[in-house]
């Protein structure tokens, strides 16, 4: 078996007992606070891990964008929710196709959005289960009322082409860390109380749904919550560990560079820049990424092919020396590789197909 210190650079690679410990700690977290798992699949866009999720208890699986969730369905998974808004015809007919093959829910925050799904499904003689998205805080989709959410409850609940399942949330404002457990018992106060209206009104909301690493360990107390969907997650990375949501000892997803060049006045560059870790700055210091096996040393800046690295001791990497980075967005870095290499120690174990990278439609 290769050594990923065998591998060429850049390369993506996936620390496996790191991944393993972090689906296992979320699955545990959902489980004991009463909820279902349907974990969100932009991070990682790799049916491998997709399946792993399955293996710990997930239910089915959350996307970002109709063609991962098509990616999905042609790797033999059947449940799957598109937590977004899908608009235009050809996006419509290619939902359709989907319904054929796999159970699909979709997101929706508008009747502008909804109709012409409707429509479509009703002339198809199909019907799309649908949620409908909350703001809760984030300001970007979502219903920002609840007479607007009743108001486009009621539409879905009595098109033929559609059926109402619930509401569903993503609290991104939750990276904000402070204030964080109560800017999230503002948020799920705001879903129990959407759910409890629909009801008065006799309107379905069997699933409430939320979103959100940071979030998972209020979420996972909270009371009317039924479904948690954390993405980032299965790899956490230095955006995480800023936000003390996770430890850097729990980043499973490195990149894998060689040094290329180091000078006298502590300047390093790797062969690793934006085109492989991604234009993410971390927010508190403004750094580039992490080296693992150099923490002292300051990723200070990239281009597109190159990292700079400033080191201001004398305890440097040599030129040909491989080292690993940590990077700020795992999502970002990871849409831009083929492959991800799995490994265990410093054992290769697997090469895995980023089969969803690229699928922005």
């Amino acid at each position: 078996m290769k050594n990923i210190n065998d591998l060429d650079t850049p390369a993506l690679l996936v620390d496996l007992e790191r991944l393993e410990n972090n689906l296992c700690r979320m699955a545990t977290l959902v489980r004991e606070g009463g909820k279902t798992l349907r974990p969100h699949t932009k991070t990682h866009k790799t049916p491998e891990i997709a399946q792993l999720q399955i293996q710990h208890g997930a239910v089915g699986l959350t996307v970002a964008k109709l063609g991962e969730a098509e990616t999905l369905a042609d790797a033999g998974f059947d449940d799957i929710f598109i937590a977004n808004q899908l608009v235009g015809a050809i996006k419509v007919e290619r939902l359709l196709s989907l319904l054929k093959r796999a159970k699909i829910q979709v997101g929706v925050d508008s009747r502008e959005v909804a109709e012409p799904i409707g429509e479509a499904a009703k002339a198809a003689g199909l019907r799309v289960p649908m949620l409908i998205e909350v703001d809760t805080g984030l300001g970007r989709a979502g219903v920002r009322s609840l007479e607007e959410g009743l108001e486009l409850a009621a539409y879905i609940d009595a098109h033929s082409g559609l059926s109402l399942l619930g509401v569903f949330a993503h609290e991104g404002h939750l990276y904000a860390e402070a204030g964080r457990a109560e800017a999230s018992a503002k948020s799920m106060e705001q879903m129990r109380l959407t759910a409890s209206e629909f009801g008065r009104a006799g309107l379905p909301c069997e699933v409430v749904s939320v979103g959100s690493t940071p979030g998972s360990p209020y979420a996972a107390k909270e009371s009317g919550i039924t479904e948690m969907r954390p993405g980032v997650y299965v790899f956490n990375d230095r955006t995480q560990v800023s936000c003390g949501v996770s430890t850097l000892e729990q980043c499973a997803l490195t990149v894998l560079a060689t040094v290329i060049s180091v000078r006298s006045d502590g300047r390093i560059l790797v062969d690793a820049g934006t085109k492989t870790l991604a234009g993410d700055l971390l927010k508190k210091d403004g750094t580039c990424g992490q080296l693992l096996e150099y923490p002292h040393i300051a990723f200070v800046n990239f281009n597109e092919e190159h990292g700079y690295l400033q080191a201001s001791g004398t305890i440097v990497p040599k030129v040909g020396e491989k080292v690993r980075i940590v990077p700020n967005h795992a999502c970002t870095c990871v849409n831009l590789h083929e492959t991800l290499t799995a490994f265990r120690g410093e054992t290769v174990e697997a090469v895995w197909r980023i089969a969803g990278r690229g699928k922005i439609r």
